[in-house]
C-alpha cells in the first residue's frame, strides 16, 4: 500500500491556517490588536525566510489557548473554521486525495500548525490521520507549553518515523507535497517528492533535484495533466501501489 503524505498549509489550503488564527483572534478582539498582528506577521516572514525559532513562535502562538477556557476556544475556532478555513480548501487539492484514495492509498497529513486548528480541517479533508504539533493540555485545559517535538523541519521527519514504526510501516512507496523550502528535510525522504506552488527556494532545490512541480491553484479540466507520470499512470490503471 502506497502513503500520500500532505503538508496542509499553501499546500492543500489556498493560505496559511496558522497565520489565518492569529489574524482572526485579533479581528474577533480576543487579543491586542496592533502588538499580537505585528508579532504575528513578523514570525511569518521568518518561516517564509527559514529563520523562525519555532519554540519562540509556539510560545506566542500557543499562549491565547492558555487564556480561555477550551469549551469558549472551540466555539471560536467554529467560526474560523467556517470563515476562514473553508473558503480556502482549494478544489484541485480535494480532486488530488480522491486520486489517492482511488488508489488505495493511506493518506496522512504531516503540519507544523498545532492540533487544535488543524484537527477539524483534517476532518473537513476526510482525512483521519494527522501528524501536527501538540499542545499540551493539563487538567483538561491548554498550557500554552508544547507537548514533544513540534512538526517542523527535521521535527517532520522525526515525527513520522514514529508514526510510521507504530505502525509497522515504511516510505517504500511514497509521496510528499509541500510548497516549503522548510520541508525539504521530508521531501529527501519519499519516492516521490512533488512540490506544489512552490516557494522560491523550493522551486530552485526542486528543479535542480528533477522533483516534480505541480500547482493545485490552476484550474484544470483534468487533474492528471497537473500530475507527476507515475500517478497518472497508476490512476489510468485504476491500480494501487504496493
Amino acid at each position: 500500500m502506497g502513503l500520500a503524505i500532505f503538508d496542509l498549509d499553501n499546500t492543500l489550503l489556498g493560505g496559511d491556517s496558522d497565520y489565518l488564527w492569529g489574524q482572526f483572534l485579533v479581528e474577533q478582539g480576543i487579543v491586542s490588536s496592533d502588538d499580537y498582528q505585528q508579532t504575528n506577521q513578523a514570525f511569518y516572514r521568518q518561516y517564509q525566510e527559514g529563520t523562525l525559532n519555532i519554540y519562540e513562535f509556539l510560545a506566542f502562538q500557543l499562549a491565547p489557548l492558555r487564556q480561555y477556557p477550551p469549551q469558549q476556544l472551540e466555539i471560536w475556532r467554529s467560526q474560523y473554521l467556517e470563515e476562514k478555513i473553508r473558503p480556502i480548501i482549494l478544489p484541485q487539492a480535494r480532486e488530488l486525495l480522491a486520486l489517492h484514495r482511488a488508489q488505495g492509498h493511506a493518506l496522512l497529513i504531516i503540519t507544523a500548525t498545532n492540533r487544535f486548528i488543524t484537527g477539524p480541517i483534517a476532518e473537513m479533508l476526510g482525512i483521519d490521520d494527522l501528524i501536527a504539533t501538540e499542545p499540551e493540555m493539563r487538567d483538561g485545559c491548554y498550557t500554552g507549553q508544547v507537548k514533544g517535538v513540534p512538526s517542523y523541519r527535521e521535527g517532520k521527519v522525526t515525527r513520522l518515523k514514529t508514526w510510521l514504526k507504530e505502525r509497522a510501516l515504511t516510505l517504500k512507496t511514497s509521496w510528499f507535497y509541500s510548497d516549503s523550502h522548510n520541508d525539504i528535510p521530508l521531501l529527501e525522504q519519499v519516492t516521490y517528492p512533488v512540490a506544489v506552488d512552490p516557494d522560491s527556494l523550493l522551486n530552485t532545490y526542486a528543479g535542480t533535484k528533477g522533483w516534480a512541480i505541480i500547482s493545485l491553484r490552476k484550474k484544470q479540466a483534468d487533474i492528471y495533466s497537473l500530475l507527476p507520470v507515475e500517478i497518472r499512470r497508476n490512476s489510468k490503471e485504476g491500480g494501487g501501489s504496493d
